[in-house]
């Protein structure tokens, strides 16, 4: 699904229906690398060293990257700035096809 420039809608500031650029934001905040559980914080650690049966930490089989992906779609989170007033309306993350690949481009 791509996503116009801009958009008629409701603006709730002017309570009318005006012409809006529609801008995608940001899902939210990456995990950083240090979290509790990740790979790096243990082989900081130290628990990956040593010898024998590395466990939960040892050598993988490859895995396909069609594999590794579950999920068909992106969550998207729109913003929609008013061209009268300029105030801004955020619509928070709704399941989209390709939304984000259309409008970076």
């Amino acid at each position: 699904m791509k996503i116009p420039k801009t958009t008629k809608r409701y603006c709730p500031y002017c309570k009318k229906k005006t012409e809006q650029k529609i801008k995608l934001v940001s899902t939210g905040a990456k995990r950083g690398t240090l979290t509790r559980g990740s790979l790096t914080r243990a082989k900081k650690r130290g628990l990956s060293s040593g010898i024998g049966n590395k466990g939960k930490w040892g050598s993988k089989p490859a895995v396909s990257k069609f594999k590794r992906k579950s999920k068909t779609t992106k969550k998207t989170n729109i913003m929609y700035t008013c061209q009268k007033c300029g105030k801004s309306k955020y619509r928070a993350s709704r399941r989209n096809k390709r939304t984000g690949k259309a409008l970076q481009e």
